[in-house]
């Protein structure tokens, strides 16, 4: 679901921008008064959650890959400003250092795993866990909100791909951008998200919601007297798994790089030629520099470490910040 550079046109890219603009200026206002200085540790945590998480890759039939977000659990626990915040800190940053998803699509992609799937999921699981729901129902709301926020999200990535060949196409006809219809790139990004990757979202979803019920961790008075550190131990735990995410071979649909244009449809559009793959990130593909002997794994894991150390660093800045003015 990480749109890369060259795939939507510049008027697409400057629209979303645009779109997310006054949401990131509101959800940074809202989280500021909403969450607090005594949940900031589970809003810092939330964020490094989903980077980590997202490093999980899953294979699917066909030869693709995906994961999920964590995005949703987030929104439910804090409220879907801060899921806002905690997705695009990390969509931003995936972009910047690693090179998974485009530098120009950062509005689009936060739209799409910021926006949508934190608003989707937290107001789906408000409407199904209404009242005081019990163990069960609560459990059911947060794995269909889970669900439902990871479908939408897809298909607002399907809708934004597919429309680019009747925006944006050259003189002899041929797609600038993504060159796929949508009756290719609706169905493409559908179907696993309802059979595999919706299912696992709610599933992890409901899980990790859950236990964060029981433990009364995402509220106020927990968050002030009881220690996080079992919960980062956890989060230790997690990064020093994600080599397991390369054991999934294949890419994403849509995240191909510009040369695999080639193979799949005989030539690179010519737009995307001019800007995919103009930045690949400081550790492109979550891999080590150039010119460094490490291995893979240690490159993941380094990279999960990096990745969430700075998106809990930004959560801890952004919060003196607020607290000063």
């Amino acid at each position: 679901m990480h749109i890369p550079d060259g795939y939507l046109s510049p008027k697409t890219c400057l629209f979303f921008f645009a779109v997310m603009t006054p949401v990131w200026y509101i959800a940074s206002k809202r989280v500021e008064t909403v969450v607090g200085v005594a949940r900031l540790p589970m809003l810092a945590l939330g964020a490094a959650f989903t980077f980590v998480i997202m490093m999980f890759n899953i294979p699917v039939p066909g030869g693709s890959t995906g994961h999920i977000t964590g995005g949703v659990i987030v929104a439910i626990v804090l409220g879907p400003w801060a899921g806002v915040v905690a997705m695009t800190l990390t969509v931003a940053l995936q972009a910047v250092l690693f090179g998974d998803g485009g530098i120009t699509a950062i509005g689009a992609n936060g739209f799409n795993m910021a926006f949508v799937m934190s608003l989707v999921g937290y107001f789906s699981y408000r409407v199904v866990a209404a009242g005081e729901p019990g163990g069960t129902r609560a459990f059911a709301a947060a794995f269909i909100a889970g669900y439902l926020a990871a479908n939408v999200a897809a298909f607002a990535a399907a809708i934004e791909l597919g429309i680019q060949p009747l925006i944006a196409s050259g003189i002899d006809g041929r797609p600038l951008y993504a060159p796929y219809p949508l009756a290719i790139t609706v169905p493409a990004m559908i179907v696993p998200h309802l059979l595999f990757f919706g299912p696992l979202e709610g599933l992890g979803t409901a899980l990790v919601v859950s236990y964060i019920r029981k433990t009364g961790l995402g509220s106020v008075k927990t968050a002030e007297q009881r220690s996080m550190r079992p919960i980062w131990a956890v989060m230790i735990v997690l990064a020093l798994l994600t080599p397991l995410g390369l054991l999934a071979g294949g890419t994403p649909w849509g995240e191909w790089v510009k040369e695999e244009f080639t193979g799949l449809i005989g030539y690179v559009p010519a737009g995307m030629d001019a800007v995919g793959g103009r930045w690949a990130g400081v550790m492109p593909d979550y891999g080590a520099p150039a010119g460094s002997s490490l291995s893979p794994a240690v490159s993941y894991i380094i990279s999960a470490a990096i990745g969430s150390g700075i998106v809990v660093l930004a959560v801890y800045i952004w919060g003196r910040v607020w607290r000063r003015r």
